[in-house]
């Protein structure tokens, strides 16, 4: 499936800082440690109403990621996949009377322009689930080979029994497992489960709905092995970050860890299990079921796409923050302020601002730290403290290169 365009990011001078980040199965920060390839995988959308401010606001902290690997000399591997069949988009079809397909297609493509509007870096591959269902049909097959796996009524579910690590990603307990597996799309009661958190692989083809032709039979995968399957082909096992919102902490990426270590024995499927908070709107979460949802697109027909992501970068990545339309006047007076630093023909040397958003973004992505130096340059500048003629250049390479700012 077709990406979206990247952007042209300066090269800076200087001394990069190697990036530490949050890892939820290690309770804290580490530092990462790619080779001279980094390899990424987050979570992309299911496409049926992109892309809201939580969307981008996930997206954006693993832009971030990838920008401060790529200023360290690293080239990034970054694979994304698209779930364009899943019970979700199933029923918003239906219900608005639209083909599964065509709902898909619209808003993929939605989705494309608003993170090429925002600056967001592309994924190396960016994969519909539709297109490699075979792919996704031989590992479970696989799974099912490795005695892990079992058949109910012509479904395929994966025995939580058989999966050693179970739990080691999120931390949760059971009873915790139990709720969040019932409110983020588990079956915990269906009768003729071996035990209630066994989750789905493969879907026996229901009547109304689409299938595909397999060796497991008619019909389509589950959500979590999706992923699993879509990483393992392009990255492979021990990729160094998963990355999605906290809300796919459980269980999505705790399924998926278990997956690719009963399919490959390697533990832990991915380095580093990072996630971004969740963003709300009038003190409730932002989601498609409770119909709260700020999108992009519609921000971006009356404000500068530079002044949506600086709304975002002003929240640290993992804080769960609420969105109120005055924090887009804030950031228009932020950008304004900027813009019109770099246009002097002179200004404060930059080398100290390029250095502290380096630290800053290295520390777990501390964009509002960031933030706060660029603004500390820009002051003294607009305050006529400087006479570096090349400092508005440097500075305008730096919020380009790692925060994603076009002044």
């Amino acid at each position: 499936m077709r990406s979206w365009s990247a952007p042209n990011i300066p090269k800076l001078p200087g001394e990069s800082v190697p990036l530490r980040l949050y890892d939820t199965a290690a309770k804290q920060v580490r530092q990462t440690d790619p080779g001279p390839t980094a390899r990424m995988y987050v979570c992309g959308i299911t496409p049926y109403d992109a892309t809201h401010l939580g969307h981008a606001n996930t997206y954006l902290a693993f832009d971030l990621v990838g920008r401060l690997w790529r200023d360290a000399g690293h080239e990034v591997h970054y694979t994304q996949n698209a779930t364009d069949v899943d019970d979700p988009l199933l029923e918003r079809a239906e219900s608005t009377g639209v083909a599964w397909q065509s709902l898909a297609e619209r808003e993929i493509e939605l989705f494309r322009t608003d993170m090429e509007a925002l600056r967001i870096l592309p994924p190396r591959e960016y994969v519909g689930v539709t297109e490699v269902v075979d792919r996704v049909a031989d590992l479970i097959a696989g799974l099912g080979a490795k005695g892990v796996t079992y058949d109910l009524d012509g479904d395929v579910y994966f025995s939580v029994a058989d999966a050693p690590k179970f739990g080691q990603v999120s931390g949760y307990g059971e009873a915790e497992m139990l709720t969040l597996f019932a409110e983020r799309g588990g079956d915990p009661e269906r009768p003729g489960k071996r035990h209630p958190l066994d989750w789905l692989l493969w879907r026996a083809e229901r009547p109304g709905e689409p299938a595909w032709d397999s060796p497991l039979g008619r019909g389509r995968p589950g959500w979590h092995v999706e992923c699993t399957s879509i990483a393992l082909d392009h990255l492979g096992a021990g990729y160094d970050v998963a990355g999605g919102g906290s809300d796919l902490i459980f269980p999505h990426h705790e399924c998926g860890a278990s997956e690719g270590h009963a399919a490959t024995g390697e533990w832990p499927f991915a380095r580093f299990y990072t996630h971004a908070g969740m963003v709300g709107l009038d003190g409730e979460k932002m989601s498609k079921s409770k119909g709260n949802l700020v999108f992009v697109s519609k921000l971006r027909a009356a404000h500068d796409p530079m002044a949506i992501r600086l709304v975002l970068l002003a929240h640290h990545y993992r804080a769960d923050w609420g969105y109120v339309p005055a924090m887009l006047a804030e950031a228009e007076a932020r950008l304004e302020r900027w813009r019109s630093a770099v246009a002097l023909a002179a200004a404060p040397p930059a080398g100290d601002v390029l250095a502290a958003v380096r630290e800053r973004l290295a520390d777990d992505l501390d964009a509002p730290g960031a933030l706060a130096a660029v603004d500390a340059w820009a002051e003294e500048a607009l305050a006529g403290r400087g006479t570096d003629p090349g400092a508005p250049a440097l500075v305008r390479d730096l919020t380009d290169a790692l925060l994603g700012i076009a002044l």
